[in-house]
């Protein structure tokens, strides 16, 4: 090929090259050929595929018509649900205006008033406050490191065999008639007082003026250890979720700084449980403080204030058992509804305020058991 073709010959070929690579020659919306899709767009239209056909399925198999019956049972929820707050209004409100009358009558007087007497028509809740109080804190003060120490050796030390036998039996406690715990109390744990332990408190503690007087075998003694029984099975069960909420790397933690188990225990678990524990206590006084039949049979029934753990008393809600169906007056019945409703007041915020701990400890949920 000769000089002149050859340079005519690229000269073409560079004009082709040029026409290639100007804007002009590709469309407007082309797209190289280098935009592949990543994994994002191609996941975000699987799902967007994948919600648009299980809705058009459930279009196909539920027609228009089932509307009618959800939004009946949406009305029929939620009905169930403010029909719970709806009773313990009901509730309050008929106690409250059951006792208008005692109310009127007496005002806040009746509370701190200590006569007690149907007959001439003068009333006062002193001493059943007394010994409702005096009861349940005693129960509290016997119940909690039998709980706590329950609680920390299934959570902690118990081998993993033996732990859902004993959690069993421990809450087998919570479904025992209260009744069974009333007799149990006057055959066995009141002869059980009066012979042996009243006496050896007495001879030694009998100086603090607790333990001093005739020992009957009955009275808030005994209403106190049988009512500490009965709060064994929530405050240990109640503890027991708190401890298994805390996280097993708290633990390690502990354990790894060199710490004993003791120490591990102490620092690392009950430290950091001891909202939620707490809240179980306080969850078991609100049970020690409505437990009627148990604490009638085993208290004694006499309406004074007494320093004495020996003596005989009464609480607001063993007066309400014994004396309602004697109520002949209409300022008897009120002052009696009078109590119920200072006891129903008095559980329900203590309740509430253990809900509200435990929650603040567990997060809402329950504790997990560890593996």
């Amino acid at each position: 090929m000769s000089l002149p073709r050859a340079v005519t010959h690229l000269s073409r070929m560079s004009g082709t090259v040029n026409e290639m690579n100007s804007p002009d020659h590709f469309e407007p919306n082309q797209k190289p050929a280098t935009a592949i899709p990543t994994l994002a767009q191609t996941a975000t239209r699987r799902t967007q595929r994948a919600a648009a056909t299980a809705l058009q399925r459930i279009r196909q198999s539920h027609p228009p018509s089932s509307r009618i019956p959800d939004a009946a049972f949406s009305v029929l929820i939620l009905f169930t649900a403010i029909s719970v707050f709806a009773i313990v209004v009901f509730v309050a409100w008929q106690l409250y205006d059951k006792s208008r009358l005692s109310l009127h009558q007496f005002g806040l007087a009746f509370f701190y008033g200590r006569d007690w007497d149907p007959v001439n028509g003068d009333f006062g809740a002193m001493p059943f406050i007394y010994g409702t109080l005096v009861s349940s804190f005693l129960a509290l003060l016997i119940a909690v490191p039998l709980s706590v120490g329950v609680a920390v050796y299934i959570t902690e030390m118990c081998p993993i065999r033996l732990r859902a036998i004993i959690s069993f039996l421990v809450e087998l406690l919570a479904a025992i008639p209260s009744v069974i715990y009333g007799l149990w109390g006057i055959f066995v744990l009141a002869p059980l007082l009066r012979e042996y332990v009243e006496p050896f408190l007495a001879k030694t503690l009998g100086w603090t003026g607790f333990f001093s007087g005739p020992m009957y075998g009955i009275g808030m003694l005994a209403a106190g250890i049988i009512l500490s029984i009965m709060v064994i099975p929530i405050i240990a069960s109640i503890t027991r979720e708190v401890l298994t909420a805390v996280p097993q790397s708290q633990r390690e933690a502990v354990l790894a700084l060199g710490a004993t188990r003791w120490e591990m225990i102490r620092m690392g678990v009950l430290r950091n449980a001891r909202i939620g524990i707490v809240g179980g206590i306080i969850l078991g006084l609100g049970r020690a403080l409505g437990e009627t039949m148990a604490v009638t049979m085993v208290i004694g029934n006499r309406p004074e204030v007494s320093r004495s753990l020996f003596a005989p008393g009464y609480t607001m809600a063993s007066v309400i058992a014994n004396e309602f169906t004697e109520a002949t007056g209409d300022l008897y019945l009120s002052a009696l509804v009078q109590i119920g409703l200072a006891l129903f007041l008095v559980t329900l915020i203590v309740n509430a305020l253990a809900r509200l701990l435990v929650w603040s400890i567990t997060g809402g949920t329950a504790g997990r058991a560890r593996a």
